[in-house]
């Protein structure tokens, strides 16, 4: 192979739509740079902008549990809409929804309109750069600072610079107050905006360094005149009260002192280009650490890996577009995760009319999203992820609590990032009722203790308390004996004869048995107790279609035109059901994923679906699958993804989970088995596959031809015997802890 895949995107016209501007963040803050020389805007984002929406006094789980027997007494003894009743009566509540914070408009008189422009974003430093003629834009969010740092240069740079609130969906209530201020080298803007009705408020705050020129206040900015380089450095920050914005902005001039000269004519050697230079220095050396550590390259077409995104997206079946798709997942999987894992919409969105709130959707999305970031050398991503859960650790069990009347814990759907109580759920979406949410959700930290071999406390007992949950709640048993989940949902689906709230869905019994065996093998000392309730529960369904049933009780008829794949749980993420431990079973959920319909062509259902197709071997379904999203025009030119085809819904499933397909296509790993190509469809017939992680403890470079023929290099921290899988066989394989294993694998 030569030469190699893109690690960035461009285009040769600016964004005209906030969807296809290109983005950069930090996991706290998010930009959105639309690049155009004469009316720049740069939207300002930040993981905790969450809008109240009143009713507080429902942001409490419902006190159900005194009802919590009888409605089990209903539904086993075949009452299939008894959990409809099993309510407080509340309407559908939302979580407060995700919001933009303001924009920062560079508005420049014409000029220079027939020169060629050009806009890009470098996916290895996080900038989004902008350039025409002598003009030159450059912005990125800094890991290391917390700040969106902004430089632009030309001869005679004339520049009315102000934070504007205008944005679609602002509610006409929100109440905004500007500030500016001439400060030595340049000037200090202020945006503070209260949500209407609330305490709260936020505040943004952006530094202009000028050099050359004049500054002076035309409200509610400042215009600079005939300078050559403007430095901006922007914050926001969520409060009650009022902000000190004075000293905001003592802290990011204490960023940039080179750039803010003492006198307010003076000048520096370093200046505001020297600024930002050590600012992104900064940067990269977290930034760039994390983004380099894996990439893809499928010998795609020179020709075709220079396109613009836009031209490359129309060539749904070139290599060169699933190599720049797998680099901006990670890039922006990477950018999203800090504060918090990604919402939704990332960390991005120009609207403030949000579809779903722009909230962390906890029953498929959030998972999907982040789905590669243990494997994809993506800890900041998990550790992100752990923050989410560990911080919600009391609403839930404040849910298992007053719902269920059990110890333990219990995770909602649905959270805004603040409050993890459960309640939002309604008739058709019982949210309420799901108790798998704790399991799935502390799998990728149980993924990366694997992969990193250590235990985090923190994940280690958050385990106990599912154990214990489940302790308390797993008290009835049918007719056989066995325990039943009682009530049971099947996230966010019904079976055909019944209504949502059932009894033993799949993905309950699934995480259930994984949840206790799991706390059992790190708490020993509960270890026999737990692994015995474990054995006690139900096995899973064959229907008589030959298909995993997605409810275990029999009698509950499938529906199969879902987006959600619930069920399948046991194949992805879980090692329940696999073509090497359990043939038959994984017969079964490959019959199912067969019988599946796409029902609204929701992106992250197609990409599910290429989950668990490539858990189960099936080259041909993942590529499938991927068809359906790449064909489908899901892409902005940002190459961020919509939940919708034809770009309908702003929505962050489908970029953050495609790199994760494409690598468990190629590279699959427990804590004791490799399987390498076990879904390599015939779209991807050469390339190499570096850094990726592996739950036993090693990294893994990986080089396939188009004979069948590869080569594998391990770098194992861990010694230990593991199963080796490959096309032509399985054997185990001895690896020691700092020695490289390198694998070849014939032809078939």
């Amino acid at each position: 192979m030569t030469g190699g895949p893109v690690h960035g995107t461009w285009e040769p016209e600016p964004a005209a739509r906030w969807e296809d501007a290109f983005l950069s963040g930090n996991g706290h803050h998010g930009a959105l740079v639309f690049g155009d020389p004469q009316a720049d805007r740069v939207v300002v984002t930040h993981h905790t902008l969450v809008r109240p929406n009143g009713g507080d006094e429902l942001r409490r789980p419902p006190r159900l549990a005194a009802g919590l027997t009888a409605l089990q007494d209903r539904l086993l003894a075949g009452d299939t809409t008894a959990a409809e009743e099993f309510t407080d009566g509340r309407p559908l509540q939302w979580v407060r929804p995700f919001h933009p914070a303001f924009q920062i408009r560079l508005n420049r008189p014409s000029g220079d309109t027939g020169h060629p422009y050009r806009r890009s974003v470098d996916f290895t430093t996080g900038e989004a750069t902008a350039a025409r003629s002598t003009w030159t834009s450059r912005v990125f969010v800094s890991r290391a600072d917390d700040v969106i740092v902004q430089h632009l240069a030309a001869p005679h740079l004339t520049l009315d610079v102000s934070l504007d609130p205008r944005l679609p969906g602002v509610p006409a209530g929100l109440g905004i107050g500007h500030g500016a201020v001439l400060t030595p080298g340049g000037a200090l803007l202020s945006l503070r905006a209260r949500y209407p009705g609330s305490d709260l408020a936020y505040t943004g705050v952006t530094l202009v360094a000028v050099t050359g020129g004049t500054t002076k206040l035309v409200p509610p900015g400042v215009l600079v005149e005939g300078a050559t380089e403007v430095l901006l450095l922007t914050r926001v920050r969520r409060h009650t009260g009022e902000l000190d914005v004075t000293a905001e902005g003592r802290a990011l001039r204490d960023l940039a002192p080179g750039s803010l000269p003492d006198g307010p004519h003076g000048t520096s050697d370093d200046g505001p280009g020297g600024t930002y230079g050590a600012l992104l220095g900064r940067h990269l050396a977290l930034h760039r650490t994390a983004y380099d550590r894996v990439t893809l390259d499928l010998a795609a077409d020179p020709a075709e890996r220079a396109l613009p995104g836009s031209a490359l997206l129309a060539h749904p079946r070139s290599p060169a577009l699933l190599e720049r798709l797998f680099a901006a997942g990670r890039y922006h999987l990477l950018s999203a995760g800090g504060l918090l894992p990604p919402r939704l919409t990332g960390l991005w969105t120009g609207d403030w009319n949000t579809a779903w709130s722009g909230a962390f959707t906890t029953n498929a999305n959030l998972n999907l999203q982040t789905a590669s970031a243990a494997a994809a050398a993506l800890p900041e991503v998990t550790e992100a992820h752990a923050a989410l859960v560990h911080r919600q650790l009391p609403d839930w069990r404040d849910n298992a609590r007053a719902i269920f009347g059990t110890r333990g814990v219990v995770a909602p759907s649905h959270t805004d990032g603040e409050c993890g109580h459960t309640y939002h759920f309604s008739r058709e979406y019982p949210l309420h009722l799901w108790t798998a949410g704790a399991d799935w959700l502390l799998k990728p930290l149980v993924d990366h203790d694997e992969t990193y071999g250590v235990h985090d406390p923190r994940t280690t007992a958050a385990l106990a308390e599912v154990a214990l949950f489940y302790e308390d709640f797993l008290t009835r048993t049918d007719g056989d004996g066995r325990l039943a989940v009682v009530p049971s949902y099947s996230p966010e689906n019904r079976p055909a004869n019944a209504s949502w709230g059932t009894v033993d869905a799949a993905m309950d019994l699934s995480a259930a048995r994984h949840a206790l065996r799991t706390a059992a093998d790190r708490h020993p000392e509960h270890a026999d107790r737990w692994r015995a309730l474990a054995d006690r529960l139900p096995p899973h369904r064959i229907n008589a279609d030959g298909a995993l049933a997605e409810w275990a009780r029999p009698g509950l008829a499938d529906t199969y035109d879902h987006r959600h794949l619930s069920h399948l749980y046991g194949v992805w993420p879980l090692d329940e059901i696999t073509p090497y431990d359990t043939p038959g079973l994984a017969e079964a959920a490959h019959r199912a994923l067969e019988l599946r319909g796409a029902e609204n062509d929701s992106a992250h259902g197609h990409l599910h679906h290429a989950l668990v197709a490539a858990r189960l071997g099936d080259g041909a379904r993942v590529a499938h699958a991927l068809g359906r999203v790449l064909d489908g025009d899901y892409f902005h030119t940002s190459l961020m993804s919509a939940h919708y085809p034809h770009r309908d819904v702003y929505n962050a499933d489908a970029a953050h989970a495609l790199p994760a397909v494409l690598i468990e296509m190629l590279v699959q790993s427990t804590p004791g088995r490799l399987v390498l190509l076990p879904a390599l469809p015939a779209t991807c017939p050469e390339g190499e596959l570096r850094g990726v992680r592996t739950r036993f403890g090693a990294a893994l470079d990986l080089n396939w031809t188009p004979d069948g023929s590869a080569t594998a290099v391990l770098r194992p921290d861990r010694t230990h015997r593991i199963d080796l899988r490959t096309p032509s066989g399985a054997e185990p394989l001895d690896l020691v802890a700092g020695e490289d294993r390198v694998i070849s694998v014939k032809a078939r």
